[in-house]
């Protein structure tokens, strides 16, 4: 099995796992994003999420809730692309997709041990982070490399 397969985890599954990784002890972080064109920026915050604990979760957003959120021309790399490249990253362990705007219903299945977000977000933005606070788990904001952005990326290459 390819390590793109075994990373990628259908939803209907995650809440096996979540249980089975909570009962071995393991410290479980969550983040989501678009992660459409990997840049730098978003491996130094993956890293430093993963820094967090044992297991990194990442909840990928589908296709057709990109669209919606960020209109008709993104993403650029289809989800399986996307899903892809995180799966090569050593340190990231699992995907999830979800098409939903937000991960909240994919946060409550994975209750993770600590949910990461952006430094660009105040914690009472970041979804789930009441939930995840309600049961003693951790919200976490992490910097972000300034000047870094798939937005910033993909306006240069329009110039």
């Amino acid at each position: 099995m390819s390590v793109y397969k075994s990373k990628l985890i259908p939803q209907r599954e995650i809440l096996l796992l979540s249980n089975k990784l909570r009962r071995s002890k393991k410290r479980i972080i969550f983040t989501n994003g678009v992660f459409d064109i990997i840049h730098m920026g978003h491996v130094r915050y993956l890293s430093k999420a993963r820094d967090l604990g044992d297991i990194l979760i990442i909840g990928l957003n589908t296709d057709k809730s990109v669209q919606r959120i960020k209109g008709p021309n993104r993403p650029i790399n289809p989800q399986m692309d996307r899903a892809g490249v995180l799966s090569a990253i050593s340190f990231i362990d699992y995907v999830v997709y979800f098409s939903e705007d937000t991960p909240e219903k994919l946060i409550k299945l994975v209750r993770p041990d600590v949910l990461v977000k952006g430094a660009d977000y105040k914690i009472r933005e970041i979804v789930g982070s009441d939930f995840v606070k309600s049961y003693g788990g951790d919200v976490k904001r992490i910097k972000l490399v300034p000047g870094r952005s798939t937005t910033k990326v993909i306006n240069r290459m329009d110039r």
